[in-house]
C-alpha cells in the first residue's frame, strides 16, 4: 500500500512542478524573458564573450578534435587486432 501512496506522490509531484512552469511561463517574468530586448541584450554577452575568450574556444575546439581523432584511430586499430587475432584462431582451429 505505501509503494502506490509513494508512486502517487510523485506523479502528483510531477503534476505540480509541470503547473508551477506553465504559470511561470505566462507570467511577467516569463514574457520577459522571451522579450526583443532580453534577447539582443543576451546575443550581445554572448558575442562579446566569444570574442573576448575566442582564443581559449579555439584552443578547445582544436584539443576536442584532437582527442576524437585519436579515439577514432585507437578504435580502427582495436578492430583490426580483433579481426587479426580471430583470423588467427580460425587457421588455428582449421589446422587441427
Amino acid at each position: 500500500m505505501s509503494n502506490e501512496t509513494n508512486h502517487l506522490g510523485h506523479e502528483l509531484g510531477k503534476g505540480a512542478v509541470m503547473a508551477v512552469g506553465y504559470v511561470a511561463g505566462r507570467s511577467l517574468f516569463g514574457r520577459l524573458l522571451f522579450s526583443p530586448v532580453v534577447m539582443l541584450g543576451a546575443g550581445v554577452a554572448i558575442g562579446y564573450l566569444g570574442f573576448k575568450y575566442r582564443k581559449e574556444i579555439v584552443a578547445a575546439v582544436a584539443k576536442a578534435s584532437d582527442m576524437g581523432k585519436d579515439l577514432v584511430l585507437n578504435t580502427k586499430e582495436n578492430l583490426a587486432d580483433l579481426v587479426e587475432e580471430t583470423r588467427e584462431a580460425e587457421e588455428a582451429k582449421a589446422k587441427e
